[in-house]
């Protein structure tokens, strides 16, 4: 069953308040015979109580129209007056402040002019404390109006911070699960890429050239080791468990030897500043843009041949990369390896072109920010 509401409890116990007085009053009064308004005026003035949260203004006029014509005409002195208070507390509560405060002054001006040629119903000291009954009603509606309208505001950027938390996760989430692919991507397509390359040389000579064909075999013995070691400390980092590797990719410009070495091609290379005390996050993402650039030459170009320069010049870092193959060159935005270039350099703020050279072959050029990057 469902309970009554705290305002319905409210209007119940002020209509009980004043029946009861009226009965009392009647008791108890002076002996004089009663008129209809007596009667008429407490129940209409009631029910518009009951009323008044569905229609608060309405139910406001009645009752005060019924309290301004029960003084004046009526035999009896009873509380009806408490109707009118709580009328008053809840069009202003409501929201309908400027209906109360104007409501509230003609009803205190109908009880402090009589019957007849203004004749006062009330003294003065009745008067006053009826007119500080009056404005409190009407200042505790607006409050408490004010109150729950603080209230849901608060609730609101409450829920609206939760909400905000919970995106941000979301997004740190993603970005989480774009560099775990883009780590994976570019410790395993490497690595394996030139797995197959050397495996495809050791097969194509190993009769006729058996030496070539031992160090290819030699070459994808080091580059699947240089993989495993790569994949346990990146899934260490993943599952945060320290198996004694660091935990941080072993890719740096100081070992650029190392990622020239196991691109399989002969490289030219030139590097121009003090590339040994870059910032950490530059150092780690131009070498995982030479590793994969140097990668695409040898899977997409055809050309045996790249060349690479590095040099650090007005704050930033600039890598290019370039060969001359005469292979069909892939596509500037679609790949894997590309985007992940290009997502790198973003993330420092800094930019990455790739594209066809018009003298033939491909070019990647990223240019890195280093000051503010630490």
């Amino acid at each position: 069953m469902r309970k009554p509401s705290t305002s319905t409890m409210a209007s119940l116990a002020a209509v009980g308040v004043v029946a009861v007085g009226t009965v009392v009053t009647a008791m108890l009064g002076p002996s004089r015979p009663l008129n209809l308004l007596d009667v008429l005026l407490p129940v209409v003035a009631s029910a518009a109580t009951l009323a008044r949260r569905r229609f608060p203004v309405a139910a406001l006029i009645v009752v005060a129209l019924c309290v301004a014509l029960y003084y004046p005409w009526g035999r009896l002195d009873g509380p009806l007056l408490v109707l009118a208070f709580v009328a008053l507390y809840t069009a202003a509560d409501l929201g309908h402040l400027t209906a109360a405060v104007a409501t509230g002054g003609t009803l205190l001006l109908a009880m402090g002019v009589g019957e007849s040629g203004g004749t006062r119903h009330v003294d003065d000291t009745m008067f006053i404390a009826i007119g500080g009954w009056v404005v409190a009603a009407v200042a505790f509606g607006g409050v408490t109006r004010t109150r729950r309208a603080y209230l849901l505001e608060a609730e609101r950027r409450a829920a609206d911070a939760e909400h905000s938390k919970e995106e941000e996760a979301l997004r740190r989430a993603s970005e989480e699960r774009l560099r775990i692919a883009r780590e994976l991507h570019d410790v395993l397509g490497h690595n394996i890429s030139m797995i197959n390359v050397q495996a495809a040389a050791a097969l194509h000579g190993l009769k006729k050239r058996p030496e070539e064909a031992e160090q290819a075999l030699r070459t994808i013995k080091d580059t699947s080791k240089e993989t495993l070691r790569e994949l346990r400390t990146t899934l260490g980092v993943l599952r945060q468990v320290d198996e004694g590797v660091p935990t941080a990719p072993a890719d740096s410009l100081a070992r650029m030897d190392a990622l020239v070495a196991a691109s399989g091609l002969t490289v030219r290379t030139e590097l121009d500043g003090p590339l040994d005390a870059l910032p950490t996050e530059v150092d780690l993402a131009a070498a995982r843009i030479i590793r994969e650039a140097l990668t695409n030459v040898s899977r997409h170009s055809g050309a045996a041949e790249a060349r690479l320069s590095a040099a650090c010049r007005d704050g930033e870092l600039v890598v290019r990369v370039e060969d001359d193959g005469p292979g069909v060159t892939y596509d500037g935005g679609s790949g894997f390896g590309l985007q992940g270039m290009r997502e790198r350099a973003t993330a420092l703020g800094g930019t990455l072109e790739a594209g066809p050279r018009p003298e033939g072959g491909f070019r990647v050029v990223a240019r890195l920010p280093i000051e503010g990057v630490r």
